[in-house]
């Protein structure tokens, strides 16, 4: 049994993963959504990390997972505590010393769609359940935004990156050379846009499950 612990992106919360952490445990294994304190303006890039790592206590067999901006969390977690696995979905890659602010310019990453938030974002995912995510959007405090990211290198645990191909915020042509560049991997693909934990649990819980195998 693995526990996962599962990081939202910028804006989110917990409640963003509610219908993978069911499938997750029907695949036996155990699974910690977390809250970051993205409405805290005194919280940093290391209080968002020592968020999760709490959250997830002396539970076995960590894999920890970052979707979007919680690419720039999910390392600091794997650096503080023993993870199995690191998996970014369609998220961000920092680089060292590099703030999530300058994130978007050093990347080259343009905005794509009409800048209509449930177009880019929520565009394949169910009415209801795109009405319940934009309802519950938080605010994402500038302070950690505006911290250059503290690993001189990326943690020594194995890492896969999960690309959505009908992305249309972190579009699948450009994602594909940042995991290249920044990783020097090949990334994993899935149909659907950028928030496959609404559009597609059962999808994302049987790919996360499959990499244990």
């Amino acid at each position: 049994m693995a526990t996962f612990a599962l990081i939202h992106g910028g804006g989110g919360s917990a409640r963003d993963w509610r219908l993978v952490v069911p499938e997750l445990r029907r695949r036996g294994h155990d699974a910690v959504a977390v809250d970051l304190p993205v409405e805290d303006e005194s919280a940093g890039l290391g209080d968002y990390a020592d968020t999760v790592v709490k959250a997830v206590g002396d539970r076995p067999g960590l894999v920890v997972v970052g979707h979007s901006w919680g690419g720039f969390v999910a390392p600091l977690v794997c650096d503080r505590v023993r993870a199995e696995l690191l998996v970014l979905v369609t998220a961000m890659i920092p680089a060292p010393g590099e703030r999530p602010a300058d994130w978007w310019a050093n990347t080259g990453w343009r905005p794509a769609g009409d800048g209509d938030e449930v177009d880019v974002f929520l565009h394949d995912v169910p009415p209801d359940l795109a009405a319940d995510a934009m309802a519950h959007a938080r605010e994402h405090s500038g302070t950690a935004d505006a911290e250059p990211w503290p690993l001189r290198s990326w943690p020594d645990v194995p890492t896969r990156f999960l690309l959505c191909r009908d992305d249309r915020f972190f579009t699948p042509a450009f994602m594909r050379e940042v995991v290249r560049e920044r990783l020097g991997v090949t990334p994993d693909e899935i149909p659907g846009g950028h928030c496959p934990m609404l559009a597609r649990p059962a999808e994302l819980a049987e790919r996360l499950a499959g990499y244990l195998g």
